[in-house]
């Protein structure tokens, strides 16, 4: 493992979770648009993670190929999908969008599962950023000890 692999593992989960808290962001910000480009409510999205460095050959790992700078470590996004669960039904005679029984498609987005998921990425970026920081000053003490 290199000196900055930590540091590298690190940042790439930073950028993951803040990719995430953005899309719950969007998702608590659509919580009441009932209608987008297609014509129908806003799709709750979800962010799909991948470790980076999946997809190695077992061959390349066990070779160790040039030390570990070959194999990147850590988390990439790879795509951001559509919740397919249904929309809600809030009955709303008056709304524009209400069908003839006066009943509105809404959202798919549950306010409660959002700031859930917030806190949780959150937390995993704070994670990351101590990671980060004790990476730091494991690199400084040990100047430290090589100063006379």
């Amino acid at each position: 493992m290199g000196l900055f692999s930590t540091i590298d593992i690190s940042s790439s989960g930073l950028t993951a979770q803040r990719l995430r808290m953005d899309i719950i962001s969007n998702n608590i910000a659509n919580v009441n648009t009932t209608r987008s480009k297609n014509g129908e409510p806003y799709r709750r999205q979800i962010p799909v993670f991948q470790e980076r460095g999946s997809g190695i050959r077992f061959k390349d790992i066990f070779l160790q190929k040039e030390a570990d700078n070959q194999i990147q470590k850590g988390v990439r996004v790879v795509g951001i999908k559509e919740d397919q669960s249904p929309f809600k039904l809030v009955y709303n005679p008056d709304h524009p969008d209400a069908n003839e029984d006066g009943y509105v498609k809404m959202p798919n987005v549950d306010i409660i599962r959002e700031m859930v998921d917030l806190i949780s990425a959150s937390r995993a970026y704070e994670a990351n950023v101590t990671a980060i920081n004790s990476s730091k000053n494991i690199f400084l003490k040990a100047l430290e000890i090589a100063r006379p």
